[in-house]
């Protein structure tokens, strides 16, 4: 996912993104606890991409705010 992908929808679709992603994150983290989580770099690749959409949800909000 990249940040122009994400700048792309409207900032709804973006925070039912955010939620989907940590739901992920979640599942992830259960699935590396039990021991069934077959790649690790998974968890990192979920940590950033909630990063990359908070942070476009953070510019749309500044944006709007001007």
């Amino acid at each position: 996912m990249k940040a122009g992908e994400i700048r792309e929808l409207s900032t709804d679709e973006i925070q039912k993104k955010v939620i989907d992603l940590k739901e992920e994150l979640f599942y992830l983290r259960f699935q590396h606890g039990i021991g069934q989580l077959e790649n690790p770099q998974k968890i990192k690749q979920a940590k950033r991409n909630i990063a990359r959409v908070k942070t476009v949800l953070r510019e749309k909000e500044l944006k709007n705010q001007e």
